[in-house]
């Protein structure tokens, strides 16, 4: 069993009050690791260690200094890359396969955003009256609240932290109560690489410790990933405090498959939308909008490798498929499954918890295939976080659309055609933040990602997950000597 404190202002410290709370393997289904959960009294030490830390060390800091310890933290990721991968499948079931090179991932953003640091430009604006001088500077916030998901905890961190300390800010990070483990040695590293104490602060514990931070004051800005519902409430709460957020939320992604696509190719693209990570991912493919000309055949593609897809301990690097991340999560798939079946939806393969050897224990879930699903369908519109697929049978672009935008989410789309222009049509067309043709589930540092609608507004990665840690300030400087009305604004 091990045992985690709070991570305030580079030390370790126990909850005043003594309360804890376990974490569950999901594949053994026993407690592992024991944490603190952080009252408002230590939430707001932590911010305060934060403001202290922006105030005399991080922000005063030149960008080549800050870049120089970025690079070093993504060296000590490398380096314990094994390791993290190895406690993150113990934590929340994902296959280590996925989550090793999840740890590189990681690595690759703190090196992108280290080589930002020293190059947050402002620019020079041109005004009418040339005895004014006007620029802008980007600046940090100030403290950011950073509140993370179970499902990749270390990834969903590092599509936030290293641009927000890039930008110059400090941070307080709340990970999931169901995945804290590697939040928490992540912390360990920083200490390793020179991160200065108070820079980044970890509170651990439910929602009364996410809530706590969004309120208070000293929290410039708020950047969070996780469900919907849990989003409205922290943009409703930070909205009453005046303070702007960035949300990355839930998806219902279409993967389109036309008539020309390369039916190899797209049948493992649909593969990966749904099953990788259990489906446990906001951008899971989880409608496979399928043109009835091929309809048949890619199910039954499907079907036959969603049989053999091998299940069983995620630690073991043949592992393709883990476990669902903790019981409640388990919960939902499992009535959201049963609720297909209900609304009409017509089962392929699936649709049971999975048994059998190496599997009894743990929270296993059949990759579960729907076809015969209409758009109305619960299994169509409601996320389900889970390795459930829904096929909808389309005829025409048009159709192809209108089902795709038919729901309250917009993060991804997938589009597979060999016909480019068919592509080029589609593109425009499809309402959400991120379209993949004749790919699926890729990411990259350079790229920014985010959604629209329910899923969500702001971008993380790339150059626009910087800025949205920055905030514009314009100066004007009056070089002309003149005296001016003072009753009259000067334009």
């Amino acid at each position: 069993m091990r045992e985690y404190g709070l991570y305030i202002a580079g030390e370790w410290v126990g909850a005043a009050s003594g309360s804890t709370f376990q974490s569950f393997n999901p594949y053994r289904q026993q407690p592992w690791a024991t944490l603190r959960e952080a009252s408002e009294a230590e939430v707001d030490a932590a911010v305060r260690a934060a403001q202290d830390a922006y105030a005399t060390t991080w922000r005063p800091m030149n960008g080549a200094a800050r870049a120089e310890i970025l690079n070093r933290i993504a060296a000590l990721i490398v380096e314990n890359a094994d390791e993290l991968a190895r406690l993150e499948s113990t934590d929340n079931g994902k296959v280590i396969r996925e989550t090793r090179s999840q740890m590189l991932f990681v690595a690759r953003l703190f090196r992108f955003y280290a080589g930002y640091a020293d190059k947050i430009f402002g620019s020079v604006i041109p005004l009418d009256q040339p005895a004014i001088f006007d620029f802008t500077t980007r600046e940090p916030y100030g403290v950011i609240g950073i509140i993370t998901a179970w499902n990749s905890p270390l990834s969903l961190l590092a599509n936030k932290l290293p641009a927000a300390l890039a930008a110059g800010n400090c941070a307080v990070v709340k990970p999931s109560e169901h995945a804290s483990v590697t939040t928490l040695e992540f912390c360990k590293l920083l200490e390793k690489a020179g991160l200065p104490a108070g820079v980044v602060n970890v509170v651990t514990g439910g929602p009364k410790v996410g809530d706590a931070m969004v309120k208070h004051p000293g929290v410039a800005k708020v950047s969070f990933t996780g469900s919907p519902g849990v989003g409205r409430i922290i943009a409703a709460t930070a909205g009453q405090h005046l303070k702007p957020v960035t949300l990355e939320l839930g998806g219902k992604s279409p993967n389109i498959i036309f008539e020309d696509a390369d039916l190899d190719q797209a049948t493992v693209g649909a593969l990966a939308g749904i099953f990788a990570a259990t489906g446990q991912t906001c951008i899971a493919g989880s409608r496979l909008l399928v043109h009835k000309r091929v309809h048949d055949e890619i199910v039954g593609r499907l079907a036959e490798r969603a049989k053999a897809i091998r299940m069983g301990d995620p630690l073991d690097p043949a592992t393709e498929m883990g476990t669902a991340a903790n019981e409640p999560q388990f919960d939902r798939i499992m009535a959201a499954i049963d609720s297909a079946k209900t609304d009409g939806a017509t089962l392929v393969t699936g649709g049971a918890r999975a048994t059998g050897a190496g599997l009894d224990e743990g929270l296993f879930i059949q990759p579960t295939i729907f076809s015969g699903v209409t758009n109305d369908m619960k299994v169509a519109q409601n996320e389900i976080f889970g390795p459930v697929l829904g096929v909808i049978a389309f005829e025409t672009e048009e159709e192809a659309v209108a089902i795709a935008n038919g729901t309250q989410y917009g993060l991804a789309s997938g589009v597979w055609t060999t016909d480019l222009s068919r592509a080029m049509r589609m593109i425009p067309k499809l309402n959400s933040g991120v379209v993949w043709v004749n790919t699926y589930r890729m990411v990259t540092a350079q790229a920014p990602f985010g959604g629209v609608k329910q899923s969500g507004f702001g971008r993380e990665r790339g150059e626009q997950g910087l800025l949205e840690f920055t905030t514009v300030k314009n100066v004007m400087i009056d070089f002309s000597g003149e005296k001016r009305d003072p009753f009259a604004v000067k334009n």
